[in-house]
């Protein structure tokens, strides 16, 4: 689906024409199966949904995606793309807030915000391509790379598979790694005693409960975690329990963080959760929270709270900003999302010594769209 623009557009008043106009918006979206079935504390799945959004101006495409319903793309086609087009490429906070006006009546907080982070991150893309710079360049760099996170472990694996994946991530030099607990709390614990032999004393350990346990259990399992050697425990309680997240982060064994953060949509959000001292670590989503614009305002939000940001899943969306922004800790490299843009995408980056180090010798965030390899999925 495509909205063109024929002639570019002049500013009103006689001012100058905007430098690069945006002609066109495409959005597109493919349905993945899964590798094997996923499962977590309080769902299941076997099918993913990529949502690509790609917009051009000059001689330039970006590309940006979220995973996310096919409805999103409906939104982007509908409602962003004829609101973006004749819009000036390099103006990406008018762009920014002007999809925000165009949603106003349709719900900001999820697929709404979804639309918008596809968009958003396709313009960041756009951007640097037009000035010939790579992304990390163009947002500028606090790092050379951004640290990641093995992530998976999901309850619907067997031991040999929970045990392969996390030793395969270790002997890749990733030096943490978590997996999903919460499904089967009665076999929990002997998960995570499995998750530590298979990657030896020297791997940290990250659990993600997403919400299923009840505060009691929480803190229970807190401690019985903690004496394996776990080090951050996600989602302990639903993210919008900010009371007892709070309780987890005042009550919880010394060296253990709490996070969560990852369902947030707008900085309204993470500004409610920091004011409740309610995690350790915020985590924020650029394909869920609005885009990369809106994780950079999260990132700003965590500065001057004094609290670190790690970026959640859709790891080649996050190399560029986890680079950039002050206070961040990692990124999550998802099983799932790191599968789907290796086989979909051209230029994806594999962690080195558990980093994420940006392409800086290509323009955007590096990578191209396989179009024909992602066809056969298309929805």
């Amino acid at each position: 689906m495509s909205y063109f623009l024929e002639e570019p557009l002049r500013k009103q008043g006689g001012m100058r024409a905007h430098e690069f106009p945006v002609t066109r918006v495409d959005v597109s979206a493919y349905t993945i199966p899964t590798d094997a079935r996923e499962g977590d504390g309080t769902f299941a799945w076997d099918k993913t949904t990529l949502v690509v959004a790609e917009v051009t101006a000059g001689n330039q495409t970006g590309i940006g995606y979220t995973y996310a319903d096919e409805a999103t793309a409906l939104v982007i086609r509908e409602t962003l793309a004829n609101e973006i087009v004749g819009s000036d490429a390099l103006d990406i906070p008018g762009s920014w807030m002007t999809m925000n006006h165009a949603i106003r009546n349709l719900g900001r907080p999820g697929i709404d915000s979804m639309a918008i982070s596809a968009v958003d991150i396709a313009l960041w893309d756009l951007k640097a391509r037009l000035l010939g710079l790579p992304l990390a360049s163009l947002l500028g760099q606090a790092r050379d790379g951004a640290p990641v996170y093995g992530s998976g472990g999901f309850t619907t694996y067997s031991r040999e598979q929970l045990q392969t994946q996390l030793s395969s991530w270790a002997a890749m030099g990733i030096p943490r790694v978590k997996i999903k607990v919460g499904s089967h709390p009665e076999d929990d614990v002997e998960r995570v005693r499995q998750a530590r032999e298979a990657i030896g004393p020297g791997v940290e350990l990250f659990v993600d409960a997403n919400g299923a346990y009840t505060r009691k259990q929480a803190l229970k399992f807190a401690e019985e975690y903690a004496a394996l050697g776990v080090v951050w425990f996600e989602e302990p309680r639903p993210s919008d329990d900010l009371e007892g997240l709070r309780l987890l982060r005042d009550r919880g064994p010394a060296g253990m963080d709490i996070a969560a953060g990852e369902y947030g949509y707008s900085l309204s959000y993470f500004q409610r959760m920091l004011a409740a001292g309610a995690v350790d670590v915020l985590q924020a989503d650029a394909s869920r929270c609005a885009g990369i614009t809106g994780f950079l305002g999260a990132a700003a939000l965590c500065h001057a709270n004094h609290a670190p940001i790690s970026a959640h899943c859709a790891p080649s969306l996050h190399v560029a900003p986890g680079c950039a922004v002050v206070g961040f800790v990692h990124l999550e490299y998802f099983h799932d999302h790191a599968r789907i843009e290796g086989m979909l995408f051209d230029g994806v980056l594999t962690p080195k010594g558990g980093v994420l180090y940006p392409d800086l010798s290509r323009p955007g965030m590096g990578m191209e769209f396989k179009r024909a390899d992602a066809e056969r999925y298309r929805i």
